[in-house]
């Protein structure tokens, strides 16, 4: 197989480029510049905000696959899709969850109503609408039967560059009492970047179209679950505080900003992030390991690179202040009854 990566060097690109190498795929990758390729591949510059930023995909060579992760302007996925029509099989784009529109009904299903006002023409406007105007523009022009939409949730493991496992990673490393948001058996839907990868290669093998929502069942893991492994990998000795989730919202705190994974049960935001029907995906192949594996693969990375994560620069940085934390933990002394412990 041939595959054409835009992208490739960051997180999920990256993930995707190993895998196909580890299936002896020939791989082409366009990307900036800005970090190394995987060695392997063949490497091509391009920035596709630039004027000329598709020039070096120009001419003759061929794909069985496109792999598009992009999160900004849909048009720069449009006139990518539109260079690449006659010359690859199949479009895949690394979508998001967040295309249904507010708020999503629990157990959501690919068929659940989408955002409006995307467009494939559009410049960047939000996350939302510029990954649903990506699937349009990869729809529009390889048609229903040539493009897959991965639509993927949320995505933790090696070379995490959004910083929500990593950050409970180092945290917990530095031992102490943590301020641990409940209940601990809150179920949690998530997907390891190399099994997502492992995916979409499966997928492009069986040419599977249309959407997919790609992450693990609801309850794969919990919070709790997620919180001891950190906890038992970095062996810190550290002392997770289950905390009640009023405690914590009463304090300000920001779920799944502040407390990254995160977000309280019964909410909206619990229901779009973490109840998701993954039935479909599940039935062409989705194999999903067990946190503890995501967790202390994550932890080896982290330390093989010095402990501190990259950061996307057009994402905001996550995490708990040690003053806010140390504060709601105080104001909380002994627990706080109903606490799950």
């Amino acid at each position: 197989m041939r595959l054409l990566m835009l992208g490739g060097t960051e997180f999920v690109g990256r993930a995707v480029v190993e895998a196909a190498l580890g299936r002896g795929w020939d791989v082409t990758v366009f990307h900036r510049g800005r970090h190394a390729p995987v060695t392997g591949v063949r490497s091509l510059h391009g920035d596709r905000t630039a004027p000329d930023r598709l020039t070096a995909l120009a001419g003759t060579d061929t794909w069985d696959a496109v792999v598009d992760t992009w999160s900004a302007a849909p048009r720069a996925v449009r006139d990518a899709a539109r260079l690449l029509q006659e010359r690859a099989r199949r479009y895949v784009y690394v979508s998001s969850r967040s295309v249904y529109a507010w708020p999503p009904a629990a157990g959501l299903t690919e068929d659940a109503p989408l955002v409006e006002g995307a467009s494939a023409d559009a410049g960047q406007s939000d996350y939302a609408r510029d990954k649903r105007g990506g699937e349009l523009a990869a729809t529009e022009v390889f048609g229903a039967d040539r493009s897959l939409l991965v639509r993927a949730g949320l995505i933790l493991g090696p070379y995490e560059n959004i910083g929500r496992l990593p950050w409970w990673l180092n945290r917990i490393a530095r031992g102490g009492q943590v301020l641990a948001p409940g209940p601990r058996e809150l179920p949690l839907q998530y997907i390891d970047v190399r099994d997502l990868a492992a995916w979409v290669l499966g997928a492009v093998e069986r040419e599977l179209s249309g959407p997919y929502n790609l992450v693990s069942p609801s309850g794969h893991a919990t919070m709790g679950g997620l919180l001891e492994a950190c906890a038992k990998v970095t062996g810190s000795g550290a002392e997770l505080r289950w905390t009640d989730p009023d405690v914590v919202l009463d304090a300000g705190i920001e779920p799944w900003t502040q407390l990254p994974v995160w977000v309280p049960p019964g909410s909206d935001l619990h229901a779009a992030l973490h109840t998701g029907d993954v039935t479909k995906a599940l039935g062409t192949g989705l194999e999903c390991r067990p946190v503890t594996e995501t967790v202390a693969d994550t932890w080896s990375w982290l330390r093989e690179i010095g402990g501190t994560a990259p950061q996307r620069p057009d994402r905001p940085e996550v995490g708990l202040a040690p003053a806010v934390e140390a504060k709601v933990l105080a104001s909380a002394a002994g627990g706080v009854p109903g606490t799950t412990p």
